[in-house]
């Protein structure tokens, strides 16, 4: 595996690739490595003759009072799983190959991200999500880009932009990989001391119980979000967001009466963790 910190390095590595007539994936990361990012790597070794994984702690999509100084960094450690898992070329730049002196261009996709984690994290959340995303993609010129589905709305976002930019790009979401005992696999998780790692897997038993609730015929969305925040607030927990919406506009909906998305955000101690579930009603 080569790690490259330049532009012009991840650039000759793919022109080198298609010139044998490779197929480019591309795998962007904030580093803190777990198995949730090596099965994307995974899905795109199985797909790809050049996987390229970007590892990149993106300053623009922290607001100010978040956790950007604090998140977890450590590069020897990813580098040595990305090896084990595929990728051929570790992308690793500073922060001034992203983002130069100057630098004052920003993506923007209305209508996604004003709701969930754009109305809890601020508006410019999303706008620094889809900026250095837009960036990785004219660096790299992938075929495929690697997303994990925890980050749902965030996948939503990034498919919206490369459809109105018209960007070759694929954008593939992959299943969210959980611990034994239900956690979504998250980098932040690393925050989360005994008792709050206990308390955390309510998240998930919030979403089974409204799997249940919908699977029992009671598809309101006012019974399904109480069946979710009953979970929820027996854990102690108070969410951020739990919210029924639409997986294609996430706009609000009443009544599961097709795919539903049915997304969680909440402080568990130290650590903001996100999740989400597909909720169908039987036919």
């Amino acid at each position: 595996m080569r790690i490259v910190r330049t532009v012009a390095d991840v650039r000759a590595a793919v022109r080198d690739a298609r010139s044998r007539g490779a197929s480019i994936g591309l795998v962007p990361t904030m580093g803190a490595l777990h198995d949730g990012h090596l099965s994307l790597v995974r899905a795109a070794r199985a797909a790809n003759g050049l996987v390229v994984m970007s590892l990149f702690v993106n300053p623009t999509q922290f607001g100010p009072n978040e956790d950007l100084a604090a998140y977890p960094r450590d590069e020897e450690r990813d580098a040595r799983l990305a090896e084990d898992a595929g990728v051929d070329v570790l992308f690793a730049p500073p922060v001034a190959e992203v983002y130069p002196q100057g630098f004052a261009t920003s993506i923007h996709v209305a209508g996604l991200t004003d709701v969930l984690d754009g109305a809890s994290r601020g508006a410019g959340h999303f706008d620094g999500v889809a900026t250095v995303v837009t960036k990785l993609f004219q660096m790299v010129a992938p075929d495929d880009a690697y997303f994990g589905q925890k980050d749902a709305q965030q996948v939503l976002v990034i498919r919206r932009l490369v459809r109105d930019l018209d960007m070759p790009v694929t954008v593939v979401a992959c299943p969210t990989v959980r611990e034994p005992d239900g956690l979504a696999m998250s980098s932040r998780n690393v925050y989360l001391d005994p008792e709050s790692r206990e308390r955390a897997t309510a998240l998930n038993r919030a979403l089974d119980a409204a799997e249940r609730e919908v699977a029992e015929g009671r598809t309101d969305a006012a019974a399904v979000l109480a069946a979710a925040s009953a979970v929820l607030g027996a854990a102690g927990i108070e969410p951020e967001y739990l919210e029924l919406r639409s997986p294609d506009d996430l706009r609000e909906v009443a009544r599961v009466a097709g795919p539903t998305l049915l997304a969680v955000a909440a402080r568990v101690g130290p650590a903001r963790l996100i999740d989400n579930r597909i909720l169908e009603a039987a036919p």
